[in-house]
């Protein structure tokens, strides 16, 4: 007796359709699966098993070989369970009710519950393209996979209701498609509530205009973290492909509810100083996405810049150029993309007070230096804004006048950003800090003053290319919120002055 079954299997990011091969025949009764399953694979055998206990049924007593095809595929996972199970039934004769067109995955119990597995949005995304009518996915799982429309998305709950639906004693409903709500933003964390900090306030919304990498710098207490971390409140909505692309991530680690479905607001990432390369980056046996990936379209925020291991600072640069992580290993290499902010906040020195205006700094001059040179001058040029976040005064914090919410600063930041959309029309660039340098020119025209100041800035200075095109690009933001399409010398005056800080600090 044979019988085949269609699933889906996961990679990284990337989906793969499985067929379920099963032969019962006569001969030494056994349970065998090949087709390179992983531990997880095998142990389904025991599951199985049990699961089918619970429903009153019993294993055949003959020898029962399951094939996973493509047999050269590493299968990971226990995404199969529900398909090797249909897989029995169906060789067995239980279910006469033809199941070509339809998918199955998730994982049993011992009990015969279906149980909610990880990556189900990239595997159902892959069904949909395959042009397959119906998917039969874990209850828990169901909300994620209905984001996908053009394709029946059916909830189980155990193993009994996948039977009666098939042997027509109780038929499955589709599950509605999910439409995501309007994007609210969290209004308990906004920029109304920093006082004073006009300049660094001024900033971040380039930075988010642009969609460019920023570092604070500046004292103990002097508002870094609270200022990076209203980053997401003024940041644009996601537009339904970034969202997909986004949750894609979060599916795959398991980061996804059943409330929260999808991802609609921009992800804002703020591991701990003592995060691993692997946890940053990404790693693993099966390579799984690290913080950089899992802020793809959001903010990646580092807060206390100089105390990560330099070593593990050092894998953003690659990433952070490319815009995708790719990891490799035996089992086969990987890429996550990876599309962040980068937000760093540090104090100059150990005890944080080296330049301040008021306190005297404790540490000695190789202190500084030393503290200073943990944050390489490749991965320094590539932070497009560099923002020295000053004291506070006392008359801004005793202030009654109301600051600037983020509501208002938004309404800039999106006009902005529709003028960029409006530009970059037709080519895979959603943002200016995006530019690729073949589109540089024709992007970012100068006049005749701002093309003087440039190349005086350029040669002063001794920039870098890298550090050219990133002025340009942040000139480029500056006259976009500026409400002029050609860039001007007061806008690469500004450009420039935020490139300053390594010039007061590194070469001290």
């Amino acid at each position: 007796m044979f019988a085949k079954i269609s699933s889906l299997g996961l990679f990284g990011l990337n989906a793969f359709h499985v067929d379920v091969e099963i032969d019962i025949s006569r001969g030494q009764p056994q349970f065998d699966i090949v087709g390179l399953p992983d531990t997880v694979v095998r142990e389904s055998r025991e599951r199985i098993r049990a699961a089918l206990r619970a429903c009153n049924i019993n294993f055949p007593v003959a020898a029962v070989m399951v094939n996973l095809a493509p047999a050269d595929t590493k299968k990971s996972g226990s995404v199969h369970d529900m398909a090797i199970f249909m897989a029995v039934l169906k060789a067995m004769r239980m279910i006469d009710e033809p199941l070509d067109g339809c998918s199955f995955i998730g994982e049993i119990s011992l009990n015969g519950d279906i149980r909610r597995i990880n990556g189900v949005l990239p595997m159902v995304m892959l069904a949909r393209e395959l042009g397959i009518k119906s998917v039969f996915v874990p209850a828990e799982n169901a909300m994620e996979a209905s984001v996908i429309s053009g394709i029946d998305i059916y909830a189980v709950k155990n193993a009994e209701e996948l039977i009666g639906h098939f042997r027509g004693m109780k038929k499955l409903s589709p599950c509605e498609h999910y439409a995501p709500p309007e994007t609210a933003y969290n209004e308990t964390v906004d920029f109304a509530d920093v006082r004073g900090q006009q300049s660094a306030k001024k900033a971040l919304e380039i930075a988010a205009a642009g969609g460019h990498n920023a570092l604070l710098i500046g004292a103990p207490g002097s508002g870094k973290s609270m200022l990076a971390k209203r980053m997401p409140s003024i940041l644009p909505p996601l537009t339904f492909e970034e969202a997909l692309e986004t949750t894609k991530i979060h599916s795959i680690s398991g980061l996804l509810t059943p409330d929260t479905p999808i991802i609609t607001k921009r992800p804002f990432r703020s591991p701990h100083h003592t995060i691993s390369s692997a946890g940053l980056a990404g790693g693993g046996t099966v390579p799984h996405p690290g913080e950089v990936s899992l802020a793809h379209n959001g903010v990646l925020f580092l807060d206390e810049l100089a105390e990560f291991d330099r070593r593990t600072l050092e894998i953003l640069r690659q990433p952070l150029e490319d815009r995708k992580v790719t990891i490799a290993r035996a089992s086969g290499t990987v890429s996550y993309p990876c599309t962040i902010m980068l937000i760093g906040a540090m104090n100059p020195c150990p005890c944080g007070y080296y330049g301040h205006p008021k306190r005297q700094c404790i540490c000695g001059a190789k202190k500084v230096a030393g503290y200073l040179s943990k944050i390489s001058g490749p991965l320094l040029d590539r932070f497009d804004l560099h923002i020295e976040v000053a004291p506070v005064e006392y008359g801004d914090l005793s202030s009654k006048s109301k600051e600037e919410s983020s509501a208002e600063i938004r309404k800039r930041v999106a006009a902005a950003r529709e003028v960029q959309a409006e530009r970059f029309r037709g080519t895979p660039i959603t943002c200016n800090a995006l530019i690729t340098p073949d589109k540089l020119q024709e992007f970012c025209p100068m006049d005749d003053g701002a093309e003087q100041l440039m190349r005086n800035v350029f040669d002063r200075l001794g920039l870098s290319a890298r550090a050219y095109d990133r002025i340009l690009k942040v000139a480029r933001t500056i006259a976009d919120i500026d409400g002029s399409e050609t860039i001007r010398k007061s806008h690469v005056a500004a450009a420039a002055q935020y490139r300053s800080l390594d010039r007061k600090y590194w070469s001290a």
